[in-house]
């Protein structure tokens, strides 16, 4: 038990720090993005969405109790699937060249993986074990 401990506790603070670099490559994204109109309005919402990972991952590291934890999760695994959806517009109108947003989409893909098999594995272990099924 004590090893899991010790492993969950590696595992958040490195997710803790990943979330926290990747909401900095956000920003570097929105600061080179063109001063159109279009690029602002997507703009905007890549930066809240992005950084809104690293917030609410740091918000499901101190949750109080395991539903907690699985409703906080639920919060970061949407708002990486909504930065994914903002990078994906701006490559796809064209504001943005794709080279540029390579790796950010890359990483949203495997945080959003990461974070889809972390809540799965809580619910999971929210649910009532039967005795004698």
């Amino acid at each position: 038990m004590k090893g899991t401990i010790v492993n969950n506790f590696e595992f958040g603070e490195k997710m803790r720090e990943r979330t926290r670099r990747f909401a900095v490559k956000i920003i570097e994204c929105y600061r080179k993005l063109p001063k159109t109109e279009d690029a602002r309005v997507l703009g905007r919402q890549l930066i809240r969405s992005g950084t809104s990972v690293a917030a609410n991952y740091r918000a499901v590291c101190r949750a109080k109790s395991g539903p907690d934890f699985v409703s906080k999760l639920g919060t970061v695994l949407e708002e990486s699937d909504e930065t994914l959806l903002w990078l994906e517009l701006l490559e796809d109108s064209n504001t943005a060249p794709s080279d540029a947003l390579k790796e950010l989409k890359q990483e949203a893909e495997e945080l959003m993986r990461i974070f889809s098999c972390s809540l799965a594995t809580a619910r999971h272990s929210q649910t009532p074990k039967l005795l004698n099924s």
